[in-house]
């Protein structure tokens, strides 16, 4: 396991649990890769030149941005295993003339080291340099999700972007929410059970015909009252009204 952070942790856990063996883990930072290693009985280490050569699969786990710096040397001399990243954005052909067989096991759902998710209903997207190493990560992926498919690079981008906004974005709209109530005097339990009926909502409709409030009807007085609310603070008083914006045109484009 090449990383040691959020998905790196739960996915080792996963495969761990799993049976599988995860015989070393990678981490620039020993103390991370030592708290990694002791809950999936692997050796650790914070040296990528003396990482061991006898892996079937290596999987990065790293930041987007450190991949094309440290593929070369990982796979140089490792021409028998299989080199896996986990990235949404990445496309599988980073790995073109380093790695002879090489693939992508993206696992789309938000990961903290703190809390442990189910990983049999996460959705899995699989990409693979060939079919041996397609074959070979079904096996893989199947061990630890229920639910697992095929998606090449381009259409993997686009579903990235969906999970930020589904994701990401939504999380920065409960942390604004959560100002905001602290203005009222209130604190953030209160917001919850709105949050968790939103969630659930769009498990039985489409999220365009879930969508209340009054920027679907673009009620200008709410709007404009609210907005006001928000003059000490240009930057969410500007995601309101773009979000309103949107919003509305949304729903009048599925009218």
């Amino acid at each position: 396991m090449i990383g040691a952070g959020n998905l790196a942790t739960n996915l080792a856990k996963a495969l761990h649990s799993a049976g599988h063996d995860i015989i070393e883990v990678y981490s620039r930072t020993r103390v991370s890769a030592d708290a990694l290693a002791m809950q999936v009985e692997a050796l650790p280490t914070d040296n990528i030149e003396t990482l061991r050569r006898d892996a079937d699969i290596y999987i990065l786990a790293l930041k987007d941005s450190v991949l094309a710096d440290i593929i070369p040397s990982l796979c140089s001399g490792r021409n028998d295993a299989v080199f896996v990243h986990t990235a949404g954005s990445v496309s599988i052909d980073i790995f073109k003339g380093h790695a002879a067989r090489y693939g992508v096991l993206y696992p789309m759902q938000t990961f903290s080291k703190s809390r442990i998710v189910d990983f049999s209903v996460i959705p899995v997207f699989l990409e693979a340099s060939d079919s041996y190493t397609m074959t070979l990560l079904e096996g893989l992926a199947a061990s630890v999700s229920n639910d697992v498919r095929q998606l090449d690079s381009p259409s993997r981008r686009y579903l990235h972007l969906a999970a930020v906004f589904a994701c990401n974005f939504a999380n920065h709209c409960y942390a604004l929410a959560a100002d905001m109530v602290e203005m009222s005097g209130m604190t953030f339990d209160c917001l919850l059970p709105l949050i968790d009926e939103t969630a659930r909502k769009v498990h039985q409709l489409p999220p365009a015909k879930a969508q209340t409030g009054p920027a679907v009807r673009f009620d200008r007085n709410v709007i404009d009252s609210q907005s006001r609310l928000l003059d000490s603070n240009p930057m969410s008083q500007q995601i309101y009204k773009l979000m309103s914006e949107s919003i509305h045109q949304k729903s009048k484009d599925n009218d």
